[in-house]
């Protein structure tokens, strides 16, 4: 079952966004995640959409996210998206095969 890291950022301060920028793709190929979505403009549908940047990011297993999200490594650069930036992140786990909607047996 796989885990997604969801993130909608609002970024205030680009140049300090950029440090994080600096270091999160070498800290993020330790830990076996994958990118699904890197968008700075996605087609709003419903609602106000005030953030500059949507992010999703795929993990296998919760272990992995956990040792990235956690490691000593990202908490170095984390601080700067943190201080760059308004975010609003969730964790949410995908459906397994079985719990897939609309699926007979």
């Amino acid at each position: 079952m796989s885990y997604y890291f969801i993130a909608h950022i609002k970024i205030r301060d680009f140049n300090e966004y950029q440090k994080y920028l600096d270091g999160a793709e070498e800290v993020f190929k330790k830990f076996n995640g994958r990118y699904l979505v890197l968008d700075d403009k996605p087609e709003i549908l419903e609602g106000a959409w005030d953030y500059t940047r949507t992010v999703v990011i795929r993990f296998r297993i919760k272990k992995d996210f956990n040792s990235w999200y956690h490691s000593t490594e990202y908490q170095d650069i984390l601080k700067h998206r943190l201080s760059a930036s308004e975010c609003n992140t969730i964790l949410a786990k995908g459906l397994s095969e079985e719990d897939e909607p609309g699926k007979t047996e």
